[in-house]
Parts: C-alpha cells; sequence; structure tokens
C-alpha cells in the first residue's frame, strides 16, 4: 500500500483559481452567525479540499491570518419529492478562526 502526501501548501504556492475552487459559499445559519462574534467564519468548501489547502485559500482569497480550520462532512437528507424519494448531496464545511484583529464581512461579494 502506498501513501501519498502532499507537498506543503502555502497562500504564496496556492494558485488563486484552485483557491476559488476550494472556497465555495458562506454558510450563513444561526449557529454559524454566533460562531462570528468568536472571530469564525464558516464556509462550503470542495470535498477533496485539506485543512492547509482550505487555509492557505482563505488567506488568499481574503488577505486575513488564520488561526485554526476545523471541518466536517455534512451528510446529505433523504426527501420526498411528490411521492419520489431523493436525496440531498453531501458537503464539506469548513470552520475558519481568524486571528485577533482580523474579519471577513460574508454578507457582501467577493
Amino acid at each position: 500500500m502506498s501513501l501519498k502526501y502532499r507537498s506543503t501548501v502555502s497562500k504564496d504556492t496556492l494558485p488563486l483559481e484552485r483557491a476559488y475552487d476550494i472556497v465555495r459559499a458562506p454558510v450563513i445559519t444561526e449557529k454559524s452567525t454566533l460562531g462570528s462574534e468568536h472571530g469564525q467564519v464558516t464556509f462550503k468548501v470542495a470535498s477533496d479540499a485539506t485543512k492547509p489547502e482550505i487555509k492557505a485559500a482563505v488567506e488568499k482569497i481574503f488577505d486575513v491570518k488564520v488561526k485554526a480550520v476545523n471541518t466536517l462532512v455534512t451528510k446529505g437528507k433523504v426527501k420526498r419529492f411528490k411521492g419520489t424519494l431523493g436525496r440531498r448531496s453531501d458537503y464539506k464545511k469548513a470552520i475558519v478562526t481568524l486571528a485577533e484583529g482580523h474579519t471577513i464581512d460574508v454578507t457582501v461579494g467577493v
């Protein structure tokens, strides 16, 4: 079994196109809004993105300093539409903690 190692990623080495592929959209919910009081911002991210890539992408796009990145995969719900069962897609979320003095206003466009 071979192990794949990714090279280290910094905001200088990450291409801008890949940064925009990684950070898909902000998550605006009650819970994520409460996190913004503690310097946290929540994003939907690419499912194959790693924590160092997410950190580099957020730092490159928004020009802020990131302290920590926590990720989770939200499983899609099973829903009915006109009696037919369907399933929402799974997606990955990243909760990004910013360093002191840095903020991101997700309510305005990038």
